[in-house]
């Protein structure tokens, strides 16, 4: 098998970049709609403090989703939006190796590390 064109990789991360921005603003977008169509002229209450909605945890993103609720559906579009430019690194660290360039694959996983790292122990700064 040929080694890969640094050009055929940047367009396959562009393509990423793309697709990812434009399908969490269609989910966005989505999901706006039915939030607006259920909740429009709702008057909203801010003298007393509900909690946290259900749909918050990612364990309850998808049944929410699934039960077509609009907040949660424009949480999903937002978690999409935060996830593009990871999926990008990733797809960076499988084009250097796959380029042989052994040196930025090391480089773009310590990255990769970095972001899981700075996500899973949530601390900021």
């Amino acid at each position: 098998m040929s080694k890969l064109k640094d050009t055929d990789i940047q367009t396959t991360i562009g393509w990423v970049l793309r697709t990812g921005v434009f399908l969490s603003v269609g989910i966005c977008i989505f999901g706006a709609v039915i939030y607006l169509f259920r909740h429009g002229h709702d008057v909203a209450n801010y003298h007393d403090f509900n909690g946290v909605p259900a749909f918050v945890h990612l364990s309850e993103i998808l049944k929410s989703v699934i039960a077509l609720r609009g907040r949660a559906i424009i949480q999903c579009g937002i978690i999409l939006l935060i996830a593009t430019p990871i999926i990008r690194v990733v797809c960076s660290a499988i084009g250097f190796a796959a380029e042989g360039d052994y040196l930025y694959t090391g480089i773009t996983l310590l990255v990769l590390a970095i972001i899981f790292f700075s996500m899973l122990s949530g601390h900021g700064g």
